[in-house]
């Protein structure tokens, strides 16, 4: 029976809920260990999330939608009182959270808090070697040796209840693409790294917050995806911006010049699905002053991993270091909490699109 926080979310109107009915699909409900699809599922059981911010916040409401046990857990208690109105347990520490559940997720701001979260006084670890959670998914962007450190320190420990160290909880780093819009909408792309039986085992459960999973590889590949990946868009939005800009110094439109990189090879995402222009399309930061979207002060953040990762192993990496120190300077001039697209005007000084230009 699905708890009250379930009803309340799924009195929702029929159309409201037209949108999301992969996520009600009663396979979604229940999964277990095996990969095989012949074999019966078993259920989930409890998930506790902790983590609740901007895209935790949502990515709970869609698993409490597809009708899952959750408990959560923040720092935040006007966070918490949101979900206690409609039901959801709140508990105080993570300890509490993992006490009480099978599967635990993280959503977090950064590395030092997903540490301090497993390892810290009351986190998910306090108990020393023995964990009930037999999966343990870390879905916050952090660099690729925290995470591997984390899954090491799990893979170290038993599962409370299982004798001569036969259960083995099992972890999973599963950062996100599509960020706060594709949280509501549950349209998140998953990329995943450790063990293959562990990423099938949670496939559903992903797919309920998700329309896609991308299995990595092993520990921290996941992480290791998501920060070149933001690497690579980065340094796409700078070279598509550095171009506008040009383009309009020379007396170009920058919708013309848009059309003409979006019928050639300079087509990219940052040209023809999220351009940095303001007036040349709807529906993207640029076009609200570049408010919502990924703010600046969170790529900073991604590129200060992957520099990190680069000196780590030794790889050259100069757009990496170039890209790091832009969107450093926007952010120590002001510019953190906007889109980071906001480099074509704040940067370049690109100036606005006119119509009729």
């Amino acid at each position: 029976m699905a708890s009250r926080g379930a009803r309340a979310l799924l009195s929702l109107s029929k159309r409201e809920l037209n949108g999301s009915s992969s996520l009600l699909r009663p396979s979604l409900l229940t999964r277990g260990l095996s990969s095989s699809p012949d074999d019966a599922p078993s259920n989930f059981g409890n998930v506790g999330f902790i983590g609740l911010g901007n895209m935790g916040s949502r990515m709970v409401k869609n698993l409490v939608k597809a009708g899952y046990n959750i408990a959560v857990h923040d720092i935040n208690g006007d966070a918490m009182k949101i979900f206690a109105r409609i039901g959801v347990p709140t508990k105080k520490t993570p300890f509490e959270v993992a006490e009480e559940s099978d599967i635990i997720m993280t959503m977090l701001p950064s590395s030092s808090h997903v540490f301090d979260v497993y390892t810290g006084p009351n986190g998910l670890l306090h108990g020393g070697n023995l964990l009930r959670p037999w999966l343990l998914i870390d879905s916050s962007t952090i660099d690729p040796q925290t995470s591997r450190k984390i899954s090491a320190l799990v893979s170290n420990c038993t599962l409370k209840g299982k004798k001569d160290g036969c259960g083995v909880p099992m972890m999973l780093d599963a950062p996100v693409s599509g960020g706060v819009l594709a949280a509501e909408a549950g349209s998140l792309t998953f990329m995943v790294g450790g063990s293959e039986e562990a990423y099938l085992a949670a496939k559903s459960l992903l797919l309920s917050m998700g329309k896609s999973t991308i299995y990595c590889g092993g520990a921290g590949n996941g992480s290791a995806a998501k920060i070149c990946n933001n690497l690579a868009m980065a340094v796409s939005m700078l070279g598509v911006s550095e171009a506008l800009a040009l383009g309009q110094s020379l007396g170009i439109a920058a919708s013309v010049l848009t059309r003409v990189f979006n019928s050639s090879s300079a087509r990219c995402w940052s040209s023809d699905t999220y351009n940095p222009v303001p007036g040349v399309m709807e529906g993207v930061p640029s076009s609200r002053n570049y408010e919502g979207g990924f703010a600046t002060k969170l790529m900073a953040k991604d590129l200060n991993l992957a520099a990190s990762s680069a000196d780590e192993v030794g790889v050259n990496c100069p757009l990496t270091f170039q890209a790091q120190e832009i969107y450093s300077g926007l952010c120590k001039d002001g510019h953190e909490s906007k889109d980071f697209s906001c480099v074509f005007r704040h940067y370049y000084s690109g100036i606005n699109e006119h119509k009729g230009s």
